[in-house]
């Protein structure tokens, strides 16, 4: 039997990565105190800031990054395995990412991956959000076997396309990451039946670490952090989008008998695509 006792941090980023550090960092800490070998944050976790300007202006590479910095030592400290869900970061190239970074108990990015999908909508209630306008977006998926398990990276808007998740699982994946900061409408509509299907889809376990609440660069997102088997059901959650820690133990070994009962991904074909119009 593998298991493995996985917590989500549910913060409410501010708009500096020192403040941000200075918020998530008790969260960690209460998160390992309860016993979580596998701490999860949420995306954004260094940094939230809507005008692009100062963004910019503020954005460090990830190794000179005060709240990434502070987060790997912590996770050294702790003796966690910690997933940033991401940190918004300057490229080598003088660009910007969104990305997520694995960190070992040792304190070391072992795994890292770039967000693919740009969350570019105009949305009912007026929001216009063009992500691809501040980062470049990520080519692979990622997958790393971790001593607890097969992990699978994603980051927000990634959840709404399910081939990437297939993917992830006919790789091996076991527990697949979504860590998010939804807007409220889309939130409200949409998350959990998300983060429930690809759980369903994949038999997998969705770890889906959150923003919440109303912050300081004038966003406003969803909270309501999950944790969901690979039968689909809710394990864990957040009930509200007010900062926190959510828990449970993850029994690996389900994720093999949800396989067997329901095996989509072995009875998937490969077919062709209708033509466009038709």
């Amino acid at each position: 039997m593998r298991k493995v006792r996985a917590a989500l941090v549910q913060t409410r980023t501010p708009a500096s990565q020192a403040a941000a550090l200075a918020q998530i960092e008790p969260l960690v800490r209460q998160a390992a105190a309860d016993g979580a070998q596998f701490v999860l944050t949420p995306e954004g976790s260094n940094i939230l800031q809507r005008d692009r300007a100062r963004l910019f202006a503020a954005l460090h590479a990830p190794q000179d990054d005060p709240a990434v910095r502070g987060l790997a030592a912590l996770a050294a400290e702790l003796g966690i395995w910690l997933l940033i869900g991401s940190a918004l970061v300057r490229r080598a190239d003088g660009g910007a990412a969104n990305r997520a970074m694995l960190v070992s108990p040792a304190g070391e990015t072992v795994a890292t991956y770039d967000k693919i999908h740009m969350f570019d909508v105009d949305l009912p209630t007026g929001e216009r959000h063009r992500e691809s306008e501040a980062y470049a977006p990520g080519e692979a998926a990622r997958l790393f076997e971790a001593p607890f398990g097969r992990l699978g990276f994603s980051i927000c808007y990634d959840v709404r396309f399910p081939h990437l998740y297939r993917d992830l699982a006919k790789a091996g994946a076991e527990m697949l990451a979504v860590p998010a900061a939804f807007t409220r409408p889309t939130g409200e509509a949409h998350w959990e039946v998300l983060l429930r299907a690809r759980a369903i889809e994949t038999g997998a376990f969705v770890l889906a670490p959150a923003q919440g609440g109303q912050h300081e660069d004038g966003r406003g997102t969803w909270g309501r952090s999950l944790i969901v088997n690979p039968w689909g059901e809710v394990i864990a959650r957040a009930e509200d989008d007010e900062p926190g820690v959510v828990a449970a133990e993850l029994d690996l070994d389900e994720v093999a008998r949800a396989r067997a009962a329901i095996p989509a991904l072995r009875n998937d074909r490969v077919f062709s695509s209708p033509a466009a119009g038709a």
